[in-house]
């Protein structure tokens, strides 16, 4: 029994570092930014996805604290929003769907997205990818920090929404930025 959970916290944690490049390169999953990560649209819905492990290592600056890494990851998806909604803005039938632990709500409904029930099968994934989860997590607080899956939101947002929002959307951007470079 415990070899079967060891291999599979090992896969859910390995997968990633194999996975995302051929689904990148085959077009199933492209990046809008280099921590925002969307599946090729579907029935006109299009999932996003916060980075891998592998983008959360190498991407976020080790000299960050834990703020302002936080706040980097927040910048990173509103980049990649920014940059979907230039190419997608205009399709007022499409959606955007994507379940996440670091944004609140607040924030969320003040750039266009309500909050869904998420469903079982999302649930279920999360859970599988919980060690995951903990080191990217952990990674994003610069320090261990183990996530409350309970604070976990679906949001949904249709493009025509997110256009009318698009500068408030660059000005929350551009703000993060800010913080982002200032040293204490």
């Amino acid at each position: 029994m415990i070899s079967i959970l060891t291999f599979a916290i090992t896969l859910s944690i390995i997968a990633p570092f194999f996975d995302m490049p051929s689904l990148k390169k085959s077009g199933k999953m492209v990046y809008y930014s280099p921590l925002f990560i969307t599946e090729k649209p579907k029935n006109r819905v299009i999932k996003i996805h916060g980075g891998t492990l592998f983008d959360y290592y190498f991407v976020i600056d080790k000299k960050l604290n834990g703020k302002q890494r936080t706040d980097f990851i927040i910048q990173q998806y509103l980049q990649g929003l920014l940059s979907l909604i230039d190419k997608y803005g205009n399709e007022s039938e499409m959606k955007l769907e994507g379940t996440s632990y670091i944004l609140n709500k607040r924030t969320a409904k003040k750039i266009g997205f309500k909050i869904v029930e998420t469903d079982f099968l999302q649930k279920v994934i999360l859970i599988y990818n919980y060690f995951n989860i903990l080191i990217s997590n952990s990674i994003s607080k610069n320090k261990l920090s183990f996530p409350n899956l309970k604070e976990t939101k679906t949001f949904e947002a249709n493009f025509k929404d997110l256009a009318q929002r698009k500068d408030y959307i660059e000005k929350l951007n551009n703000a993060l930025k800010n913080t982002i470079t200032k040293t204490d």
